[in-house]
C-alpha cells in the first residue's frame, strides 16, 4: 500500500466542501433525463468517518468511472485539502473505519481469476490492513477477514474473523451455517494476528462478542442430530451453556434459521450479566426485544414488540464506548425506531428536520465529546448523503451519487395489500412524475428469505425517470414481517410465493395507479427465478420478463447444495429446487417476450444456469435475448461500471422497443 501522489481523475466537477469528485459522464439521453452512464457509476462517496477525538475525517472515495477507491485524510480543522490520500495498488480499498485516533482498518481485494468452479467460491484475493497515521505507515495479513468488535479497551487490537470482509448482502448463503470461521486478535501495530478461538466441533462460529472479546451467545445447526441449539455464556466463562434445542426437521423452526435476526444483540453497559435478546418466545408471531439474565439463563421482560412487524435489530448510543440500549429497529415505510433515549431521540428528530430529504438517519460517526459527528443519510430523494456536525454547524460532504438531482427522483410509497389467500402483503411502490395510469415493473431480488426493505433503490429510480412505476412486494416467506409471513411461504416457490406478486399488480390496476395493458416483470437472483416463472404462467399479466442472474435450473442448483440429513431445511432447498415449479422445465409454456442476462463469473448462481436455459429455451422453439456480463460476479457491490452500462442500456432498450406489441 502506498500515498497516492497525484490526482486520479482528469476532468472533475467539485460536489462538495471537500472536493469530493468524480468525472462527469457525456450525455446519453434527452435533454432532462438522468444520463445512463449516472446511473452505472460506483458509489462515489461510499463512506466517510471522524476519529474519536474529533480531529480527522477518513473519506472513502472513487474519482473517475473505471477507478479504484481510495482513502483520503482531512484535518477537520482544514477541509480544503487532504492531508494523505492512500491507495491499495494493484489491489483495491474496499472498507475502511477508524480505530481510536491514530488508527484505520479495513480490507482490500484484487481479481485474480476469470471464473469461479464452484458454488461460493471468489475470483478475488483478499487482504487486511490496519494503517498508522502518525507513523504513515501499513500493515497487512493475506485473506479474507473483517471486524467482529473493535475492543475499545485494547487500543491496540481488534477482533476479527475469517470470511468477513464484506458480509453477504443477502444474508443467504446457503454454506454459511456450516463453513467454521476462526478469530482472531489483531494487533494494530504490527500486523501480527493471534488466534482467539478456531470454530469447529459443535460451535462452527459466535454471533455475538462483547466489548472485552469474550463470546457470548451462538446458535449451531447440529446436523447429525437435527438440532438447532443456542448456547450462551456468562462474562470469562470457559464454558458453553445449553439455552434451548429446537428440532431442525421442524418447518416451524426454520425462521430462526434463516431471518438471521434472533439472538442476543448486545448487553446492558451496568450489567453485563444482562443481555438484550430478540426472539418470538411462546408461540408468539412477531419477534420483539426482551432482556436476558445470563445468570439464570431466564428470558426477562419485554422491552418492546411491534405490531405488524418483528424486531431486527437495536441501535446503542452515537457516542463511541457508550452501549446505552437507545432503540430497537423494526421495518415500515422506513426501518422504524423505538426509542428508550430522549436525549438520542430528540438529536435524531433535530437532524430530521435540518437534512433535506431526511429519510433513513444515521449517525455513522461520532467524537468522544459528542460535539462532531458524521450523519448519513439515505432515502427516494437522497442516494446516499454525508453530513459534518461541527461547532453546531451542518454541512454537507459528499453523496454517493452526487450527478443525480433530488427533484429528479420519485417518491416511494409503503403499501399494505390482500392476497388471494387473505394474507396481508407488505410492499413498496416507487411512483413517476405524471398521472396514473402507469406502465407497471414488478421488481423483485434476491432472497427470497430476506427483508427487501426499499429506501434508496438506484434501479428503481432509474426505471421510473423513464415513467415507470416499479412495485416492490415483500412476497411471504419474506423476513421482518412475523413468523406466520415466512411459514406461508414454505414450499411455495413459484405458487403462492408468485401469486403474492400478481395479486399486488392487480391491486395497483385497482387502485387505478397500473396500466393492465403495459405491465413487465424484472427480478434478480431468486427474483430472475420469479421472472422465468412469470413467463409462463396461465394467467398471464405481464407483457415481457427480464431475468437477471436468474436461477433458471432450480433442481440442479438444488442437487449443488443439499442438506440431505436435515429434513425441514432439505425440504426448503428441495422446494426451492424446482419440485413445485423449475423454469428449465416449463420453457414450452412460455408465452410472453424474455431478456435474460448473467454474469459469467457469478459465484451464488453460477453460469451454467443461463447457458443450460438458453439451450432448452432455443430447442423448444422459442426466442430471447440473452446477454453474458463479462467478469461480472452475483452481488451488486461487484458490478463494475461498465457492468451496470450494459445492463442499464439493454434493461431500457428492451423495455422501450422489444417489451410486447410497441414495448412498454
Amino acid at each position: 500500500m502506498k500515498l497516492v501522489k497525484a490526482s486520479l481523475a482528469a476532468a472533475l466537477i467539485g460536489v462538495s466542501a471537500l472536493g469530493l469528485v468524480t468525472a462527469m459522464p457525456a450525455p446519453t439521453q434527452a435533454q432532462g433525463a438522468i444520463p445512463i452512464d449516472v446511473w452505472a457509476l460506483r458509489d462515489v462517496v461510499n463512506s466517510v468517518q471522524i476519529s474519536p477525538d474529533g480531529k480527522h475525517l477518513l473519506v472513502h472515495k472513487v474519482e473517475s468511472k473505471e477507478g479504484d477507491y481510495i482513502l483520503e485524510i482531512y484535518r477537520t480543522d482544514d477541509l480544503s485539502k487532504p492531508l494523505r490520500r492512500l491507495n491499495a495498488d494493484p489491489m483495491e480499498i474496499i472498507t475502511a473505519r477508524w480505530i481510536g485516533n491514530d488508527y484505520i482498518f479495513g480490507s482490500a481485494w484484487q481479481v485474480k481469476r476469470k471464473t469461479v468452479k464452484g458454488p461460493e467460491q471468489d475470483v478475488r484475493d483478499f487482504l487486511a490492513y490496519s494503517y498508522n497515521l502518525s507513523e504513515n505507515q501499513f500493515n497487512r495479513v493475506e485473506g479474507n477477514f473483517g471486524i467482529v468488535n473493535t475492543l475499545p479497551n485494547e487500543p491496540d487490537h481488534v477482533l476479527i474473523s475469517t470470511d468477513s470482509a464484506l458480509p453477504d448482502p443477502t444474508g443467504v448463503d446457503p454454506l454459511a451455517a456450516i463453513r467454521p470461521r476462526s478469530y482472531y486478535k489483531f494487533n494494530l501495530k504490527t500486523g501480527a494476528k493471534q488466534l482467539v478461538l478456531r470454530a469447529g466441533g459443535k460451535i462452527r462460529s459466535v454471533d455475538t462478542w462483547d466489548n472485552q472479546g469474550n463470546p457470548r451467545f451462538t446458535q449451531v445447526q447440529d446436523t447429525a442430530a437435527g438440532k438447532l441449539i443456542s448456547y450462551y455464556r456468562k462474562p470469562g466463562d470457559g464454558d458453553w451453556t445449553k439455552l434451548q434445542e429446537l428440532d431442525l426437521n421442524d418447518p416451524k423452526n426454520l425462521y430462526r434459521v434463516f431471518a438471521g435476526f434472533h439472538g442476543i444483540a448486545g448487553f446492558d453497559p451496568e450489567n453485563p450479566n444482562i443481555g438484550y435478546l430478540i426472539d418470538n418466545p411462546n408461540g408468539e408471531d412477531k419477534a420483539g426485544l426482551y432482556e436476558f439474565d445470563f445468570t439464570t439463563g431466564k428470558t426477562g421482560k419485554k422491552l418492546f414488540q411491534a405490531e405488524d412487524a418483528d424486531v431486527m435489530g437495536v441501535q446503542t448510543h452515537s457516542i463511541p464506548g457508550n452501549d446505552k440500549l437507545v432503540a430497537a429497529r423494526y421495518p415500515g415505510a422506513k426501518m422504524e425506531r423505538f426509542w428508550f433515549d430522549d436525549e438520542e431521540k430528540a438529536l435524531y428528530e433535530a437532524l430530521q428536520q435540518q437534512i433535506p430529504y431526511a429519510h433513513n438517519i444515521d449517525i455513522a460517526s461520532r467524537s468522544l465529546d459528542g460535539k462532531s459527528m458524521i450523519v448519513a443519510n439515505e432515502g427516494p430523494h437522497d442516494p446516499g448523503s454525508f453530513w459534518l456536525v461541527k461547532d453546531g454547524k451542518l454541512a454537507k460532504l459528499g453523496s454517493r451519487n452526487p450527478l443525480v438531482n433530488p427533484e429528479q427522483l420519485a417518491d416511494v410509497k409503503y403499501i399494505r395489500y390482500p392476497s388471494r389467500d387473505g394474507l396481508t402483503i407488505p410492499g413498496y411502490v416507487t411512483i413517476p412524475k405524471g398521472n396514473p395510469p402507469f406502465p407497471l415493473i414488478v421488481q423483485h431480488n434476491g432472497g427470497p428469505a430476506v427483508n427487501g426493505m426499499v429506501s434508496y433503490d438506484e434501479m428503481g429510480q432509474m426505471l421510473a425517470t423513464q415513467g415507470y412505476m416499479v412495485f416492490h412486494p415483500e412476497i411471504r416467506i419474506s423476513t421482518g414481517w412475523g413468523q406466520k409471513h415466512f411459514d406461508a411461504g414454505y414450499m411455495q416457490h413459484g405458487l403462492a410465493m408468485q401469486d403474492d406478486k400478481d395479486d399486488g399488480v392487480k391491486y395497483l390496476i385497482e387502485q387505478g395507479l397500473a396500466d393492465p395493458n403495459r405491465v413487465a416483470f424484472f427480478g434478480w437472483s431468486y427474483g430472475g427465478y420469479a421472472a422465468l416463472v412469470a413467463t409462463s404462467r396461465d394467467e398471464q399479466l405481464y407483457q415481457c420478463s427480464i431475468a437477471v442472474a436468474a436461477v433458471a435450473d432450480a433442481e440442479k442448483q438444488y442437487l449443488g447444495r443439499r442438506f440431505p440429513d436435515l429434513k425441514a431445511i432439505d425440504d426448503w432447498n428441495r422446494h426451492r429446487g424446482g419440485t413445485t415449479v423449475n423454469p428449465i422445465k416449463e420453457v414450452g409454456k412460455v408465452n410472453i417476450p424474455l431478456l435474460m442476462v448473467h454474469g459469467d463469473a457469478d459465484r451464488r448462481v453460477m453460469y451454467y444456469h443461463m447457458k443450460d436455459y438458453q439451450k432448452a429455451f432455443t430447442e423448444a422453439g422459442k426466442k430471447g435475448e440473452f446477454i453474458t456480463m463479462e467478469g461480472a460476479d452475483h452481488f451488486g457491490y461487484t458490478l463494475m461500471f461498465p457492468h451496470q452500462q450494459q445492463l442499464y442500456t439493454k434493461m431500457l432498450d428492451y423495455l422501450a422497443n422489444d417489451c410486447g406489441p410497441g414495448g412498454l
